[in-house]
């Protein structure tokens, strides 16, 4: 009973004020943050290329996440919650898309006033994009002779990659976990099965597709990225040494799950 011996109500709560250790600012470590902008020149655009590119990292920072908790959701049979996760991942994914048009209205020519005090660095050298390549299936140890400047963690990251299983081997798991063969030989009959047999095996069918849209949207990034490149540089060589838009226009027909855009011929 209450003081005035009615039923007790729920507690007044300050819930701003009950802990007092935590700030916004703190939480978030914003000071820091905000402190790793650090244009090169005076050029007025370098602030923006310079905040895309680090939101990008962040993006990347939290896809790896996701997809390694999407891989081992795989793993273990959670099929829903693999799923649950895929659609964040591909939400992310079309912001990645997205932001390309903000760095857009940055001009060539606002560009050029700071592009040469890039060299070497450049996106080719992103150790995170290349992990979420090799996760997603894309391994090629030959990039491990290009990180020239990598630190010893981040190469140990790449080629713990390396070895590890992709989401692929993850979905081949979840096959396997229903009966369905997946040797080199019998994979397609299983993905077939699968696609034919929605009643029995919807679930897989509809993870595929999230494997699919992962896919799709990693190229539909490719794409775009090749388009703003050759809009702001035309045919002139990276900063890092590739070749730059014609590397990148060459990397646009990757996938990640060949198998499944091969399944669509044999339906």
């Amino acid at each position: 009973m209450g003081i005035d011996g009615d039923a007790p109500g729920p507690p007044h709560r300050q819930f701003g004020e009950e802990g007092g250790r935590l700030s916004y600012g703190g939480y978030l470590c914003l000071p820091e943050l905000l402190a790793q902008q650090r244009p090169q020149s005076h050029a007025p655009d370098e602030l923006l290329f310079i905040t895309i590119h680090q939101v990008y990292e962040l993006w990347f920072k939290l896809l790896l996440h996701e997809l390694e908790g999407a891989r081992e959701a795989m793993f273990a049979g959670e099929l829903w919650r693999a799923r649950h996760v895929f659609r964040r991942v591909h939400a992310v994914e079309r912001v990645l898309i997205e932001q390309i048009e903000v760095l857009e209205t940055m001009t060539p020519q606002d560009f050029l006033k700071f592009r040469s005090q890039l060299a070497p660095a450049s996106g080719f050298q992103s150790v995170q994009f290349r992990e979420i390549e090799f996760l997603s299936g894309l391994k090629d140890e030959r990039y491990l002779g290009s990180f020239r400047h990598a630190s010893d963690t981040e190469l140990a990251r790449l080629r713990r990659r390396l070895g590890e299983p992709t989401l692929w081997d993850a979905y081949l798991a979840a096959l396997a976990r229903r009966g369905l063969a997946v040797s080199d030989e019998e994979i397609m009959a299983s993905l077939l099965a699968v696609a034919r047999d929605r009643r029995s095996y919807d679930d897989l069918w509809q993870l595929a597709e999230d494997l699919l849209t992962h896919d799709e949207t990693a190229a539909q990034w490719r794409m775009r990225h090749v388009q703003m490149v050759e809009r702001q540089i035309g045919t002139k060589s990276g900063t890092g040494g590739s070749t730059g838009a014609p590397y990148l226009r060459g990397r646009t027909r990757l996938h990640y799950f060949p198998l499944l855009w091969e399944l669509r011929a044999w339906l």
